[in-house]
């Protein structure tokens, strides 16, 4: 049996109590790779009915550092959470008063001396996607019949991506540049990643049935002005760089000059509808049309590449808007969520392994991680609940999503991801630049305070030096590279350090590539003040969207 500490996993529902036991490791009862197997095998077991809260809502503040300004904030509609009170005081359910994520304080130096650099290189540098997109489409119809409804791999990244972003494998994938969010989605703290979108057919297809790419690049440009555009600017001040589009094509004043035609590259304002085939779309500033993907990889660290995204993939994560929701229900929708958490209820999320879990904004979600071989597998009930706490409902997300709406604009945005050129721009509403304003709020270089690197690097004497951070500001002589790419001995350590978990298989214990024991953390929390307020180290203006000043 595979116990180590898994064992003491219980489950609560209602008054019934069950012990937990998790079989084997996957390895261990996989046969021929079968990427579903070990999910299903561990279908209804659920340790941490909380796992939908992330390890870095157990910070320990000290009443001066605080990182819950990125996604806790005063928000407006379409995000209805206005959530920034939780900046205030801790307000955990009973069940997350307790950190589960106790990898966190786990030592993981001994067992990353025993892996050598050349074996760690050669790991990250083996491409474990394509054997599980073989496997899942060697399978496709088998599982269609046995109620399996969820993503099945259909992107092949052999094929690359044309020069406008778009896979050359037909499959209408998209890939987009973007600034990453903040902390722990920086490299510097453990992963390289990249997403891709994909619209409906109809946002591909003429007014005739045609297939065109310049509809969808019109469809997209629109998306992307809908996306970016800050909630709280007036509509007249709502001015997108895209790349170029022919207006004369969309039919409609996209740049609002008082005539129809020619190439653009600047949509003033939004228009009511999308084009094409897809006329009868409305277009709603800070939401998605019904039917819109995500596809986003999470991968190790490269350090010998100038981009470092590696080949070998963590995660792959995929998201669907199933529907859509009008004002009204959107509302109800989030006011069900205040309520819930005003009452103490645990998360329930519909759906299942198969199908991928369902949030109430009608996105569905579902992940693939590593299992010990390193092989992608779906992931199990209680895996999944990790994903669903930031893709439901935090106050600083554009329809629970988080990477579009941070997009580099224009041409130069729809390529493969690579930070390599991003400036260090503000957020909307900030006069200082986003990653200066977040270093000098948290007091690191991550939400614990544990990355010392960065303090060392950044944080000469414990004082943050600006004026080298601003180096990566617009007009400096660096990007954002030089402030959240890891050195290379920083590389291989992190890369080692989650070899280590995948090895485990422990991911409902945590999945930061933590070295040595996290300090600046609770194992437990009594709910009450995080005492931010008391130093007036609140922040109620956190925003995704980002100032690229035209």
């Amino acid at each position: 049996m595979y116990i180590k500490v898994l064992i003491t996993g219980f489950i609560l529902a209602g008054s019934v109590v069950t012990l937990v036991l998790f079989p084997e490791k996957p390895s261990s009862i996989i046969a021929d790779y079968d990427p579903i197997h070990f999910a299903l095998s561990m279908k209804g077991r659920v340790r941490n009915q909380e796992a939908p809260i992330p390890p870095q809502c157990y910070t320990k503040t000290a009443g001066s550092a605080n990182p819950c300004w990125t996604c806790h904030t005063a928000s407006r509609y379409p995000n209805g959470m206005n959530d920034w009170d939780l900046q205030r005081e801790y307000a955990f359910s009973r069940v997350g008063t307790t950190n589960h994520w106790t990898n966190l304080f786990e030592d993981r130096t001994e067992t990353i001396k025993k892996i050598s650099n050349d074996e760690i290189l050669a790991y990250i540098r083996t491409d474990n996607y394509t054997p599980f997109r073989a496997a899942m489409l060697r399978r496709a119809k088998e599982l269609t019949q046995t109620g399996y409804t969820g993503y099945i791999p259909d992107i092949d990244f052999r094929k690359g991506f044309d020069p406008e972003g778009f896979a050359q494998d037909g499959s209408r994938w998209r890939a987009f540049r973007y600034k990453p969010f903040l902390g722990t989605f920086w490299p510097t703290n453990g992963s390289t990643d990249d997403v891709f979108i994909r619209l409906p057919l109809i946002f591909h297809t003429d007014a005739k049935g045609a297939a065109s790419r310049a509809i969808a690049k019109i469809n997209f440009a629109i998306l992307e002005a809908a996306m970016t555009a800050p909630i709280d600017a007036a509509f007249v001040d709502l001015k997108r760089k895209v790349e170029p589009i022919n207006e004369t094509l969309a039919g409609i004043d996209l740049d609002r000059n008082g005539t129809i035609g020619g190439i653009i590259t600047i949509i003033n304002g939004l228009p009511k509808h999308y084009v094409g085939a897809a006329t009868h779309q409305s277009v709603t500033r800070g939401l998605y049309p019904k039917g819109v993907e995500f596809l986003h990889s999470v991968r190790y660290i490269d350090p010998d590449k100038g981009n470092p995204i590696a080949q070998r993939m963590k995660e792959l994560r995929y998201i669907a808007k199933r529907w859509a929701l009008d004002r009204e229900a959107l509302n109800r929708q989030y006011d069900d969520e205040y309520d819930e958490k005003l009452d103490g209820r645990l998360p329930y999320y519909p759906g299942s392994v198969e199908t991928g879990f369902t949030n109430r904004f009608g996105w569905q979600v579902q992940g693939f991680i590593e299992n010990a071989q390193g092989q992608l597998r779906l992931q199990t009930e209680e895996e999944h609940r990790f994903c669903m706490g930031c893709h439901s409902t935090i106050g600083v997300t554009a329809d629970q999503t988080f990477a579009f709406p941070r997009k580099v604009p224009g041409a130069s945005g729809w390529t493969y991801q690579d930070i390599r050129g991003i400036p260090d721009v503000p957020q909307y509403g900030h006069e200082h630049p986003e990653f200066l304003t977040y270093l000098e709020r948290v007091g690191g270089g991550d939400e614990f305070r544990a990355n010392q690197e960065i303090l060392d690097r950044f944080f000469p004497g414990g004082q943050l030096n600006i004026k080298e951070v601003k180096r990566a500001a617009p007009g400096g002589d660096k990007d954002i590279a030089y402030l959240i790419l890891p050195s290379r001995v920083r590389a291989l350590v992190l890369n080692k350090a989650y070899w280590a978990i995948v090895r485990e298989q422990d991911y409902i214990f945590g999945r930061a590539a933590t070295i040595k024991p996290t300090r600046n953390v609770h194992r437990s929390i009594s709910n009450g003040s995080t005492d931010l307020a008391t130093t007036k180290k609140i922040y109620k203006d956190g925003r995704l969207r980002l100032n690229w000043s035209l």
